[in-house]
């Protein structure tokens, strides 16, 4: 979704964290971690009150996706295990 919303051009994390409505602590994770894959950049900036922002912007990119590459992500994620039930309150007697 971040990617999406950056694709419309430049913006910063407050802004987006309003725009998509979450936390800016976790609009920032998510970008530092999209900027360390190359798919966004991010540049420090002044405001006109001499705040420093950083606004974010989607790089170039063409992505290629195979059988193997989606294997590899999928190892990469946090292990799920499914629950086997409804939770005990839940359950009829």
């Amino acid at each position: 979704m971040l990617t999406a919303k950056l694709a419309g051009g430049r913006d910063y994390v407050s802004h987006l964290a309003r725009e998509i409505g979450v936390s800016r602590t976790l609009v920032h994770m998510h970008l530092q971690r999209l900027e360390a894959t190359g798919l966004i950049t991010g540049s420090l900036e002044l405001s006109d009150d001499g705040k420093a922002m950083k606004y974010y912007e989607v790089t170039e990119f063409d992505l290629h996706l195979t059988a193997s590459a989606l294997v590899a992500a999928a190892q990469t994620l946090t292990s799920f295990e499914p629950t086997t039930g409804p939770a005990p309150k839940e359950r009829s007697r």
